[in-house]
């Protein structure tokens, strides 16, 4: 296997070569932020445009990929296809857009409305949206694009193919196969054709390539919330992802079918909802959902409070009703809470913070297990993943959407499915895979990173994230020096916020000003030219050393250099 990385590749801005490439400008060693590039010549496709939320917050809303990029090389961009309509994978689009000039953007049936819906809060920024379904083709100079049904946790999934003269590129999506599903099966008959076509290189889900067992149908959830609603006398508060739709169709199907109403909290939730009635994904007779007037007046046994906040996210609807400050809803002592989820990686420490509150304050807590069966993966698992490599029989293989460990553990099971050990590649963001008539290679890499997006929709620039982090992990150091005429005339006054309780270490903050003071009249001593930059940032690297020898923490060094 080739583990491949962009350290020591040559950066490049711009191909002018007819060579094929490949790469990630995000998705790679990450869950989240999914941006694929196909390019060829004059010509280069894009697929999904993806955000991530952050693990550690610093003010920041969301992650998207760094576009500069596809800005470098806007006019050979034909088009931004879309795989389905999750925000990992469409939630960047306003953000690409705003920066690089897309002449179209290719989406199917749920992701269709989810983007037009989206870009009303974005209406400043043009959009030309054009509705594939599973027929249909566009053709390139050098590329043909076709279409292949897929199963996933948000209705009208799709895999990408890319034909090129080399064979053809498959993109799976997010993708499990379901044999018993709520919709129409995986397409397995074109998974075949192209496979007989020839398949240069597949890129497919990693997310779940640790996990050994097939994943539940779909089916067989709701059958399982349906016999737990029937069994629960009370109150039921149910919480799930927003965007999987079938979940939360079926949740509301257990509900009409147990003779009770639903009531819906939370703002994606509402979205989620609003979206799959309009479009008839989801249809309800009319009266099923109430209002938070009408709730008030519904006995317990006969409502279903719906809600987001299954992965413990502290302003979700689900946290403040268990934090007990939710304007609608308090805690009954006998009510039902349902976890219709698992925890993402990182998220298990905050839901269980929510379970034991909800715990105290008297609730039945029902979460995933094999004796409740109220959840599961949209994700393929191992055997699934080794179906797909079975089916589409690659040449070439290139894991995509997951972490490291996921990439790699995908990447062997291709091995054991006939895949040339030499011919799976596992990328960085950015890394490029080029293939050409002769040979397949990994010399470059483009530029590629994160940038952050706060609550005004505005880019922070990365050093202020690390700032914040700094600030949030180890707090910040302030040494105010006054000086006339460039001589001190006193001692060096430390203001410490966040970094250590002044009134407790006063033999550490006493060494902390005598080591300012000698920085500083060492300088002063020694030059002749008084450059106030240079100082600072000499006595930043020196106090930054020598706490961190004290302390092992770094804070943020600020002096104040005051002088008259």
């Amino acid at each position: 296997m080739n583990r491949n990385t962009k350290k020591n590749r040559p950066i490049i801005e711009r191909f002018n070569d007819d060579n094929i490439k490949v790469f990630a400008l995000g998705g790679l060693d990450e869950i989240g932020k999914n941006m694929y590039v196909i390019e060829c010549g004059d010509e280069l496709i894009i697929i999904d445009s993806g955000i991530m939320f952050p693990d550690n917050n610093y003010g920041v809303d969301y992650i998207i990929p760094d576009y500069a990029y596809l800005k470098n090389n806007e006019e050979k961009i034909i088009g931004l296809f879309i795989t389905h309509g999750h925000e990992d994978h469409i939630g960047g689009i306003p953000y690409l857009l705003r920066d690089v000039k897309i002449p179209a953007v290719y989406a199917s049936g749920l992701a269709v409305n989810l983007i037009k819906i989206k870009m009303t809060e974005f209406s400043h920024i043009p959009i030309n949206l054009i509705e594939y379904n599973n027929d249909s083709v566009f053709k390139f100079k050098n590329f043909e694009v076709s279409f292949f049904r897929t199963i996933h946790s948000i209705p009208d999934s799709s895999g990408i193919a890319v034909k090129t003269r080399l064979g053809y590129i498959l993109h799976t999506g997010d993708f499990k196969f379901d044999f018993n599903p709520l919709s129409e099966h995986a397409d397995y008959g074109k998974l075949t054709r192209y496979a007989e076509a020839g398949v240069l290189c597949l890129l497919s889900d990693s997310t779940n390539a640790h996990v050994s067992k097939f994943s539940f149908s779909e089916k067989k959830i709701g059958e399982s919330i349906k016999t737990i609603f029937g069994s629960i006398k009370g109150r039921i508060i149910i919480s799930t992802f927003a965007s999987n739709v079938h979940r939360v169709k079926q949740i509301i199907d257990a509900s009409i079918q147990h003779n009770r109403k639903v009531i819906v909290f939370g703002r994606s939730m509402e979205k989620t909802i609003s979206v799959s009635q309009k479009y008839k994904y989801i249809n309800v007779p009319r009266g099923t959902f109430v209002n938070a007037r009408e709730f008030k007046k519904i006995l317990p046994n006969e409502i279903t409070i719906l809600s987001t906040g299954s992965q413990g996210e502290p302003l979700a609807a689900l946290s403040r009703i268990a934090d007990g400050n939710h304007n609608h809803i308090k805690i009954i002592p006998g009510d039902t809470i349902v976890f219709s989820s698992s925890p993402i990686p990182g998220n298990q420490e905050a839901i269980n913070r929510i379970i034991n509150k909800l715990y105290k304050a008297g609730c039945n807590v029902i979460v995933n297990s094999p004796l409740t069966d109220t959840h599961t993966s949209g994700h393929a698992s191992e055997t699934e993943l080794m179906i797909m490599l079975s089916l589409t029989k690659p040449k070439h293989f290139m894991p995509i959407h997951g972490l490291y460990s996921m990439l790699k553990r995908h990447a062997q099971l291709a091995v054991e499915t006939g895949v040339a050990p030499e011919n799976c590649h596992i990328l960085d963001n950015g890394e490029v895979l080029t293939f050409s008539e002769s040979k397949v290679f990994s010399h470059y890499a483009v530029q590629s990173g994160s940038v952050y997006i706060d609550s005004d929709r505005f880019d922070i620039d990365n050093a202020v994230i690390k700032e914040r982090k700094i600030l949030s992990d180890d707090g910040m150091v302030s040494i105010i020096f006054t000086a006339k005429n460039r001589r001190l005339t006193k001692k060096p006054n430390v203001v410490s916020r966040g970094f250590i309780y002044l009134k407790d270490s006063e033999e550490l903050l006493s060494e902390i000003e005598k080591r300012a003071e000698q920085i500083y009249n060492d300088y002063f001593r020694a030059t002749k030219r008084f450059h106030t930059n240079y100082l600072n940032n000499l006595i930043t690297h020196e106090l930054t050393n020598f706490i961190y020898e004290k302390t092992e923490k770094r804070p943020m060094i600020i002096p104040v250099i005051m002088n008259y």
